[in-house]
């Protein structure tokens, strides 16, 4: 199954340059994720937009497959990933600014996604988890809890013209809602990966 990793925001919030190359310890996120997902054993590919141009070279020259969206919009870029990429099947979804999502995340997604019969598949994390001050699009109510969406999807590319049945999946992982949009997530971020055991994720 390929995964699509979202990597066409500017980062203005954060003013650090472009939101996928931001250092998180020796790594930038977009590789982090895209690590993670080979290491579950998926074949990236990354998706960028005009502006972010740099994490395009960062990706050549790393040797990840590339495509560049029109920097419409998430749901547009990966709509045109999906139809250049002629992807007919389930495809996985993630943002790049997720860099705590672990491989077993990834196993996770998938055996729920393949045990539901649904369509599609959305990961969220309890809202019970944002700090006061932390910015949220929404929430929705997830097995009985109000839930944030985790930025990590199961597509099915053949159905990108309409709207897909989805299995919504619980996740009660804080890891999952560290998405980095502004300094203080970024230093959550870097205070994990500080925190965490050499070699472990």
């Amino acid at each position: 199954m390929p995964a699509l990793i979202l990597a066409g925001g500017a980062g203005k919030r954060l003013n650090l340059g472009e939101k996928p190359l931001v250092m998180v310890g020796d790594r930038p996120m977009v590789g982090i994720v895209v690590s993670v997902f080979e290491t579950a054993g998926y074949d990236p590919v990354i998706i960028t937009s005009p502006r972010t141009p740099f994490t395009r070279n960062w990706a050549r020259v790393q040797g990840y497959d590339c495509f560049q969206g029109s920097g419409k919009g998430y749901v547009d870029d990966i709509r045109e990933a999906v139809e250049s990429l002629e992807l007919q099947g389930p495809v996985f979804t993630c943002v790049s600014d997720l860099p705590c999502i672990a491989p077993e995340h990834i196993r996770l997604a998938r055996s729920a996604y393949d045990s539901s019969g649904k369509e599609a598949l959305s990961a969220w994390v309890p809202a019970s988890f944002l700090e006061p001050g932390d910015n949220t699009v929404y929430t929705e109510p997830v097995d009985g809890e109000d839930a944030i969406p985790a930025g990590l999807n199961i597509i099915r590319g053949d159905l990108m013209h309409r709207v897909q049945e989805e299995k919504k999946l619980l996740i009660r992982d804080i890891r999952l809602a560290h998405n980095v949009n502004s300094r203080a997530d970024l230093e959550k971020v870097r205070k994990y990966f500080r925190d965490r055991p050499v070699g472990s994720h």
